[in-house]
């Protein structure tokens, strides 16, 4: 099986895989209203259109946020199931073989989920175990060259304020194989309000019970890059549900760090903030190395790469040594420079591309560097990705499929104010209109 799984993980990173939104309730949705209302076990949750985009509004107890969750979405839901699964099977990996994988990790998940899960079952036209399949995926989506995270406070920005930024990159063209509904139709704003957790909010997938990105009600914020390795392990939890863990447990990045350097799995970089600090911190990890450090530590600075003051930032590779050593695909822990683009051009290694996006996202944030606020380091994200200010990194993300992002995001914590753009069909959430959100008024 674990040969199987590098397999995947390898064939996965040449291809496309996920995909954002083109949202389009026309109206308001609760379990109230809904003809099943009388065999609902809470209604408390509620789905809402603001703009183009799907609010999810999820409360109560675990089992009773999966219910509403799977209550409301559920078409959305099989249409995600149905479009993921499709494509691992085009890359050899059958249903049994990632309900064999969930049957590795599961003892290892927190029982709370496990309720969620029954939940969702109990709301939506899935069974348990698809569910479950449904939200063991993520623990194999340790494959790609993309996704960018980085944190920003003090000197760094116009007031002193933490602001969390976040790029979620991979495909635009996986669809559902019965409907042809594309995956990013599936896309919405969570608002989970968990009767024994604290407050969230991001930008997910439906049917996902875990998440890939998020901040709570606390000031803590949570965002991932994938990173290639040898050193991974299932016996474990998932990154996927660890990041939720932090967002439903953690008051303090103390706790967040705890949370994310047990039950490691795979290959992962982190971007982990604290607006009560303010500070951020980098996680870098595999199943048997961890590292967390912030701007000033000293593999920060270890070249090519290197320190800005108050500002935290990474892409899908490895900057620490340990780490960069057991990387797949890492021919030298250097990745810049005309030796590492021959070897792009040649197929040899693809590192020279995540180093361009570090690279370019760093000259930009140093360009910027004391006027960032929530709007403008939202223009950086999205002048980056469009190649404004940086052409090389702009012909690799028109060339390179899993650079499409399917969503982005930049938050306040500390004031609950999040601006997030949305894909749309061929079109990179990059380039799509942005939205303003603040968690204490979705509460």
């Amino acid at each position: 099986m674990n040969g199987r799984i590098i397999r995947l993980l390898l064939g996965l990173a040449l291809a496309a895989l996920l995909t954002a939104p083109s949202l389009g309730m026309d109206a308001m949705v609760s379990l109230s209203g809904s003809e099943h209302a009388a065999d609902a076990p809470t209604h408390g949750g509620w789905l809402e259109t603001r703009g183009d985009v799907s609010v999810l509004h999820l409360n109560g107890s675990y089992y009773e946020m999966g219910y509403q969750h799977g209550r409301l979405l559920d078409e959305r839901i099989a249409i995600a199931m149905r479009a993921q699964l499709d494509a691992f099977e085009s890359h050899g990996y059958s249903y049994d073989d990632i309900l064999a994988v969930w049957h590795v990790m599961q003892p290892y998940l927190p029982g709370c989920y496990l309720e969620e899960i029954q939940g969702m079952a109990d709301g939506s036209s899935l069974s348990f175990e698809q569910v479950a399949v449904l939200n063991t995926m993520p623990a194999l989506f340790n494959h790609m060259i993309s996704c960018c995270e980085m944190s920003l406070w003090g000197n760094a920005t116009v007031s002193g304020d933490l602001y969390h930024v976040r790029s979620f990159d991979w495909s635009l063209d996986v669809m559902d194989p019965e409907t042809g509904t594309p995956l990013q139709d599936t896309l919405v704003v969570m608002v989970r309000d968990p009767a024994s957790a604290h407050a969230s909010l991001y930008p997910e997938f439906a049917g996902n019970i875990g998440c890939w990105s998020g901040f709570n009600e606390h000031g803590i914020a949570i965002g991932e890059d994938t990173c290639l390795t040898n050193d991974t392990t299932f016996h474990g939890i998932s990154a996927f549900f660890r990041m939720r863990m932090v967002l439903d447990r953690a008051d303090d990045a103390g706790m967040a760090v705890d949370i994310m350097t047990g039950n490691r799995t795979c290959g992962w970089n982190f971007v982990l903030s604290d607006a009560g600090q303010p500070a951020g911190y980098a996680l870098e990890q595999t199943a048997n190395i961890s590292y967390v450090g912030t701007w000033d530590s000293a593999e920060e600075g270890v070249a090519p790469f290197w320190r800005i003051e108050d500002v935290v930032r990474r892409t899908p590779m490895f900057v620490t040594p340990a780490c960069a050593e057991v990387e797949l695909n890492r021919v030298r822990y250097d990745p810049s420079g005309p030796l590492s683009f021959f070897w792009a051009l040649s197929g040899k290694t693809s590192m020279f591309v995540p180093w361009t996006h570090y690279r370019a996202l760093s000259e930009e944030v140093e360009r910027r560097y004391g006027t960032l606020d929530l709007n403008g380091t939202m223009d950086l994200l999205r002048d980056e990705y469009t190649g404004r200010t940086d052409l090389v990194f702009g012909v690799a993300v028109r060339m390179a499929d899993i650079y499409r992002s399917l969503f982005q995001w930049v938050a306040c914590p500390s004031s609950g104010e999040m601006v997030v753009s949305f894909a749309g069909g061929d079109t990179r959430a990059c380039s799509m209109p942005v939205h303003y959100f603040r968690l204490d008024m979705l509460l």
